[in-house]
């Protein structure tokens, strides 16, 4: 069993500017899209962590040529992308994808472009993410896959055997469980034969942040994407166009570091927040107001003051957000209810149950509702927090021991999905409190 983590408590006040690496969801999606343009692309400051290097590794594995070259970002070199060879005779392909569900979701529609079989597997936890409406798009595509077995598969692993070609045209999935499910489709949609127009029956899609961000790049390289209909995206058949780019901040990551601000009643900046974003991490500005915290974008610096307490609240679709909001609101000292999250049942782990069981073994009150939490105030006392291999989980434990003495966190090298460096950078934040402030606690 892995080491834990003693978790830093915060003896004062935070007072830090904290500057986090690129964004998981952007460096993944203009990943797939260099893989299929029309010509050598370049990502600047792209993030380098677990996910990534699996997307890196899966587009390798199809033919693609991704380099790693200088550049002037403060986490990591550049990535320069060579596009996949079009349509010629592979053989066969593995792709691990890891805990990522943007390799094992965006990756096998663009595997159907291959010409040949492409074997997919992943960590044990990724063998029970729901797999099922993009194995069903993709036989509705015509793409054959199998299980090991032999049997039609619902989850990994599975096989997916490619001919070169996708016809495209009209496909019915139920995305109600995953967003990525409907990114999945059109990040590959413009190369097949008719293009795409993907129709999502069933419950709302969650996270539709999600899926703007994905039509917002497809359009800024060029492919005409129609989404004026609700529940369907039309891609029109075309080329995407070659791009030389630099990858945002990833602006939920800077969430727990947010968070540090009002769990100590400190201060923490970062700097080049965007102005404009598709990035949901953008909804801080309005989440973190309504536990108490006094935010500012000026300048091009988020600045995060905690209150002299956390405030409960009712916050709906805070998405992968939400194991960092239901942290603070553990510590907040009025009720809090979060709506709208149900599809966290299917994330890495089941967050839902995660953050019940963690903030229970915390000596704190949370049970779970039909489509989220309900938080109540009590009092937390320190134990091992349980990451469950997932980031999210592990640096709401972080955020916790800020303020509760005695919290270890189990694996908290389960950050390296997203952020490496995150015990170093939790450090560094902490290294810089003002030393003339009172005590935190809580």
């Amino acid at each position: 069993m892995t080491a834990s983590w003693p978790a830093p408590f915060a003896t004062r006040p935070v007072d830090a500017t904290v500057t986090v690496p690129g964004s998981k969801s952007l460096t993944n999606r203009y990943l797939i899209l260099a893989a299929l343009a029309d010509g050598p692309c370049r990502l600047r400051a792209p993030l380098h962590s677990r996910d990534s290097a699996l997307m890196v590794g899966a587009l390798r594995a199809l033919g693609a040529t991704v380099t790693e070259v200088p550049g002037d970002g403060d986490f990591g070199p550049d990535l320069e992308v060579t596009p996949l060879p079009a349509g010629e005779a592979a053989g066969t392909a593995q792709v691990d994808c890891g805990l990522a569900g943007t390799v094992m979701r965006f990756v096998p529609p663009i595997a159907a472009l291959y010409r040949g079989s492409v074997a997919f597997d992943g960590d044990p936890h990724a063998r029970v993410r729901p797999m099922g409406p993009v194995i069903d798009a993709l036989e509705a595509l015509g793409i054959g896959l199998a299980s090991p077995d032999g049997s039609r598969p619902s989850s990994l692993p599975f096989t997916l055997h490619g001919t070169g070609s996708v016809p495209g045209g009209h496909v019915v999935l139920d995305a109600s469980g995953s967003s990525q499910f409907v990114s999945a489709l059109l990040l590959a949609g413009a190369r097949f034969e008719q293009g795409l127009h993907l129709e999502h029956v069933g419950r709302p899609v969650p996270s539709l942040d999600h899926i703007a961000m994905t039509v917002s790049v497809l359009r800024e390289l060029g492919v005409e994407v129609d989404d004026s209909v609700p529940n369907h995206w039309v891609v029109a058949p075309g080329p995407i166009r070659a791009f030389d780019v630099r990858i945002e901040q990833d602006l939920s990551n800077a969430g727990p570091f947010l968070a540090a601000a009002l769990a100590t009643r400190g201060t923490v900046r970062v700097p080049n927040w965007p102005a404009g974003t598709t990035q949901v991490g953008d909804a801080w500005r309005t989440i973190l107001p309504k536990l108490g915290a006094d935010v500012t974008l000026d300048g091009g610096t988020l600045t995060v003051r905690g209150g002299e307490r956390i405030t409960g609240a009712d916050l709906a679709d805070t998405s992968e957000l939400a194991p960092t909001v239901a942290a603070l609101c553990a510590l907040a000292d009025t009720p809090s209810r979060l709506t709208g999250i149900a599809h966290l049942r299917g994330h890495e782990t089941d967050r839902l149950a995660a953050l019940v069981n963690e903030i229970t073994r915390l000596g704190g009150d949370a049970e779970e509702t039909e489509d989220g939490l309900v938080i109540r105030p009590a009092p937390l006392h320190g134990a091992v927090v349980r990451s469950y291999a997932d980031h999210r989980m592990a640096t709401a434990g972080a955020i916790w021991g800020l303020a509760v003495e005695g919290v270890e966190v189990e694996d908290i090298a389960t950050t390296s999905k997203t952020m490496p460096e995150f015990p170093q950078m939790w450090a560094r934040m902490l290294a810089q409190v003002a030393p003339s402030t009172q005590g935190a606690g809580a």
